[in-house]
């Protein structure tokens, strides 16, 4: 019988799967999925998930289980983060879980997202040097998390803030593009929240992104045909190339930003704020970005395979 693992994570904008399968104690990739549901929309605004997004939601669940059946079925872990954090009918998203995996899901709290991306990002990129920041920009919230060592116990620092590429189109960018107005009380609302946020910025040796905004940014900057996530992991985004990177995104109307050939489909309308939260990081860290490929996904894989 194959020893078979799945992690679903399901986030503000995204919902994504990663199936592996333990091979003489290594884990093999067998498919990472992702569906953008936008499964927090309006919950800034309602504080509720609305009926089309859990019918999206829904739907893709429906496609993950099918994958996981084909392979004869996997021990799986399903997770929600900030959208069901804040939501109050959450239930109604427990509900789908449970009837699409038969296991019911766990909404981590940020300091566990963080934790799990920090993993993540610690299994792909291992060789990187200590300090580090490790960050994850979802749809509701940024999670932090800073280690001063790579030992197996380091002195860590982990944070979540309640905003993300979701959070910021939808409380600021009403104008298509966002008006230089809208983008300077974004800026102001993103760096209040990381003046308290307790994170040594200019202490880093290395700064890593993982998750969508990195990962399509780095897609854009070395002008991708098609996305090819082996040279997105482990590319570097230069602060220079970075800040040209979203004052043109800014720019933009979300039809052309739709346009580019990388850009995956439902994204468009955020990148361009996920971009000025990532570009506004940078200020204070200056450092280059290294981009990572694994994130809270591959974290939770390792956490279900050794537990």
């Amino acid at each position: 019988m194959r020893d078979l693992y799945a992690g679903v994570d399901c986030g503000t904008n995204s919902v994504r799967m990663l199936l592996v399968e333990s091979v003489a104690g290594k884990l093999v990739e067998l498919n990472r999925r992702m569906f953008i549901t936008r499964l927090g929309q309006g919950v800034d605004a309602t504080g509720e998930l609305s009926p089309l997004a859990l019918e999206r939601t829904s739907a893709a669940f429906a496609d993950f289980a099918a994958e996981i059946e084909s392979y004869g079925g996997a021990k799986t872990q399903v997770v929600a983060t900030a959208a069901a954090r804040d939501a109050k009918n959450a239930e109604d998203f427990f509900d789908l879980a449970l009837s699409a995996f038969g296991v019911p899901a766990q909404i981590l709290s940020g300091t566990q997202e963080a934790e799990l991306s920090f993993l993540g990002a610690e299994i792909g990129l291992p060789d990187t040097i200590p300090p580090k920041i490790v960050m994850d920009i979802g749809g509701g919230s940024t999670e932090l998390i800073q280690a001063d060592s790579t030992t197996t116990n380091p002195t860590m620092t982990r944070v979540s803030l309640n905003m993300g590429s979701v959070r910021i189109r939808e409380r600021f960018f009403a104008a298509d593009p966002p008006t230089p107005t809208q983008i300077l009380a974004a800026q102001a609302f993103i760096n209040e929240l990381l003046d308290d946020s307790g994170i040594a910025f200019d202490q880093a040796a290395t700064w890593i992104g993982v998750g969508g905004t990195p990962t399509s940014l780095s897609a854009l900057a070395q002008e991708l045909p098609t996305y090819d996530s082996t040279l997105v992991h482990g590319s570097q985004l230069e602060l220079s190339v970075l800040n040209r990177l979203t004052a043109q995104l800014l720019e933009l109307e979300v039809a052309q930003v739709a346009a580019f050939p990388t850009m995956q489909p439902g994204r468009a309308d955020v990148i361009c704020a996920g971009a000025l939260i990532c570009c506004e990081i940078g200020k204070r860290i200056q450092l280059p970005l290294t981009v990572s490929e694994t994130d809270i996904l591959d974290g939770m894989i390792h956490r279900l395979h050794t537990s």
